[in-house]
């Protein structure tokens, strides 16, 4: 029997070594699906650009306010065009819901193999863009802002890892997997220079402290 033990916990380490040699090359992968943000050069460039001021209010911010996940061709909306964009052999049935295929959550590191497992993360939140520009915005600007495909706005990300992330700003919340901290938070600044959304004063000094390291 000891026998027989020691070889199942031998294939148990076998398959667990397997599992996270995947999880290795599946990151690279999904970390480039994103759209690329701009260097840590021109991040601190366009920090330097923003309007510094108070957060705005929350009062009368909607989630309704910024339509999503709206259409983007045929069956699939932004949604389902992300989990396909940042998965692995991802496999969609007629109605573009993701039905296999594995996601890599460069947050936290995590690899999932069920979409219901997975968030689309707003990089920069619909809160904080609305407490930062967006509630004097059209319903056209902001549901552009909410579906942005072509800025690094949206990736697919691990679900607890993003409802903890909430509508906090780099001074409350950054990434747990510390190196992709720098990817973060040019992410972040590349966002808010293109729809011109300003910083508050703690905000702009964790994303100079963070952007000076990388």
């Amino acid at each position: 029997m000891s026998g027989i033990y020691a070889r199942r916990l031998s294939v148990v380490a076998a398959t667990a070594a397997l599992a996270a040699s995947s999880a290795l090359l599946a990151a690279p992968n999904a970390q480039a699906a994103m759209p690329t943000p701009v260097s840590a050069a021109t991040a601190r460039t366009y920090l330097g650009q923003l309007t510094v001021g108070a957060e705005g209010s929350s009062s009368g911010y909607s989630r309704d306010k910024f339509p999503h996940w709206i259409t983007q061709s045929g069956a699939c909306n932004t949604r389902e065009v992300v989990l396909k964009r940042d998965g692995t052999n991802v496999q969609q049935d007629s109605s573009c819901a993701a039905v296999s295929g594995s996601w890599y959550s460069p947050y936290d590191g995590a690899t999932w193999s069920a979409a219901s497992d997975v968030d689309i993360d707003h990089m920069v939140p619909l809160a904080e863009a609305w407490r930062s520009g967006a509630s004097s915005w059209t319903t056209a600007q902001r549901q552009a802002f909410a579906n942005d495909l072509t800025r690094p706005q949206l990736i697919a990300v691990t679900d607890n890892v993003n409802q903890s992330k909430g509508d906090k700003d780099p001074a409350e919340w950054m990434p747990p997997r510390s190196s992709y901290k720098c990817i973060y938070v040019r992410a972040w600044v590349h966002v808010k220079k293109h729809y011109n959304l300003s910083v508050d004063s703690a905000e702009k000094s964790a994303l100079q402290s963070a952007l000076n390291g990388c």
